[in-house]
């Protein structure tokens, strides 16, 4: 098992403590997304950072935070980067906690791409115990690996902006040109037909098991990631509550 090494809080206030009840109108929860690459689970996450008024987190934007910040952490996962090597799952956990530790994230949050193992969702469960604190819900937007493949393979992306489109559901004004600068869109190489399905099978030895793991814990729900997005929004906050 994987032991993440943490700072104690000096003081933790009553609120932390609790999970997902209503004080003062405010809702406290603590969230983490499943589902397939390409299942919209990082959009479904904004969403609800948005109408909840918590923070999005990804393993992503943390590591580039603290990268750019230049802290020990970062510097640290700098390190196995640079080699093009896997960030180990302890330092990770060790990113994550101290991330949702801050004041932001005092009345809940949204975790995005963490975990994404069994071994790292135990590493997160043990950290949390340690301050007295536990997830409330893992969603799983249910996508099926024909449609991520059909969804994927419509993605452009803009090289030179970063935007990004889908030639059905968002498609640009001009056809393969970006709306925002102008230049050439593309299919990227990680959203071709061969590489989803790479991805998928990756996803469904490391990540699917997850499911079980947090329906055994009696916080896994499901929604229909197959519906339109603010049909699947609406199941997400039919679950979590106005």
């Amino acid at each position: 098992m994987i032991n993440c090494t943490l700072e104690i809080l000096n003081s933790v206030s009553p609120f932390v403590l609790s999970t997902s009840f209503v004080y003062k109108e405010k809702i406290f929860m603590k969230i983490i997304m499943l589902g397939a690459p390409g299942a919209g689970k990082g959009t479904q996450a904004k969403q609800i950072a948005a109408k909840y008024s918590i923070p999005h987190i990804s393993t992503g934007d943390i590591f580039r935070a603290n990268i750019k910040n230049g802290t020990e952490l970062g510097k640290k996962a700098k390190t196995y980067m640079d080699q093009g090597a896997l960030v180990p799952d302890e330092l990770t956990c060790d990113l994550v906690m101290d991330r949702i530790q801050q004041d932001d994230c005092k009345n809940g949050f949204v975790l995005d791409g963490f975990p994404r193992t069994i071994p790292q969702a135990k590493a997160l469960d043990d950290a949390l115990t340690k301050i007295g604190e536990k997830m409330d819900y893992a969603i799983d937007v249910d996508v099926p690996d024909e449609n991520i493949v059909n969804r994927m393979g419509g993605r452009r992306a803009c090289l030179n902006c970063g935007a990004t489109y889908h030639i059905v559901f968002n498609p640009t004004k001009v056809e393969g040109k970006c709306d925002a600068c102008g230049a050439d869109t593309v299919l990227r190489d990680d959203d071709k037909p061969e590489t989803v399905q790479k991805r998928l099978a990756v996803y469904h030895e490391q990540t699917q098991p997850l499911i079980e793991y947090y329906d055994k814990l009696g916080i896994l729900k499901s929604v229909d990631g197959t519906k339109p997005m603010d049909e699947v929004f609406s199941a997400i906050v039919g679950i979590l509550g106005e």
